[in-house]
């Protein structure tokens, strides 16, 4: 079974390199630029299900893997989650806010450092959360649940805010007829909701119900702890 899991890791990426460029070129990099629900979905893809696909099937063995692991292990494990964690919640609600989605609508060659920002910093987020051989999360499972929820929730009260307000979030993105604009802003609130749910929930689930079942499997996702070696006995000594 791990085996066939490993053997369609490589496509995860390719799903997650194909969804990211969908939502950037026509008709999906269009309509994000005249619906506020086509916008959240380019957000959330580019934020959430392209670095999870990316980080889930990334072709990191080799020589390369190792190089890549080697770096990303001299940072400390916890201080480094807590960076990333901040990070990408400051990354992704600065893209969400009113003068930048506006500035995305009329400039839209910022949507390539949109792209770069949300995805780099997603993918060491979820760097954090998931196994990507040989690259390990260095926090416990309950930690991981917890650096999955926040995320989630951050992004769920921002969709919040914007689905219950009866003003024009997004002026740029503001239209007359069909469509109205408060129902575009809450149909984005429901895509937005649903695509975080979809992808940090079982994250969530799967750590909690891994440590619940098995506590002290948790410290295999821990680095070993590293201290002065205990001194030997004396040559001739025997245990009583």
């Amino acid at each position: 079974m791990r085996v066939r899991i490993g053997r369609l890791r490589p496509w995860l990426a390719v799903a997650g390199a194909v969804l990211a460029v969908g939502v950037l070129v026509p008709p999906g990099g269009t309509e994000a630029r005249r619906y506020v629900f086509a916008q959240a979905v380019q957000f959330g893809v580019l934020a959430i299900v392209v670095p999870a696909l990316i980080v889930l099937g990334g072709p990191w063995s080799g020589r390369g893997g190792s190089l890549l692991a080697r770096a990303w292990s001299r940072w400390p494990g916890t201080a480094r989650s807590w960076a990333v964690l901040v990070g990408f919640i400051g990354v992704a609600l600065a893209w969400r806010l009113p003068v930048a989605v506006n500035a995305l609508v009329r400039y839209p060659v910022l949507t390539v450092a949109e792209a770069v920002a949300l995805v780099g910093a997603g993918c060491a987020l979820w760097l954090e959360l998931v196994d990507s051989p040989p690259l390990r999360p260095r926090i416990s499972r309950p930690l991981r649940a917890a650096f999955a929820a926040l995320p989630m929730w951050s992004i769920w009260a921002s969709a919040y805010v914007m689905g219950f307000s009866r003003a024009t979030w997004f002026t740029a993105l503001a239209h007359r007829g069909g469509l109205g604009t408060v129902a575009d802003q809450q149909i984005a609130a429901g895509l937005l909701f649903a695509i975080a749910g979809l992808s940090f929930v079982p994250v969530v689930y799967v750590s909690l119900l891994t440590w619940l079942r098995d506590p002290a499997a948790g410290a295999d996702d821990l680095p070993a702890a590293t201290g002065p070696a205990m001194p030997r006995p004396p040559r001739g000594w025997r245990q009583a």
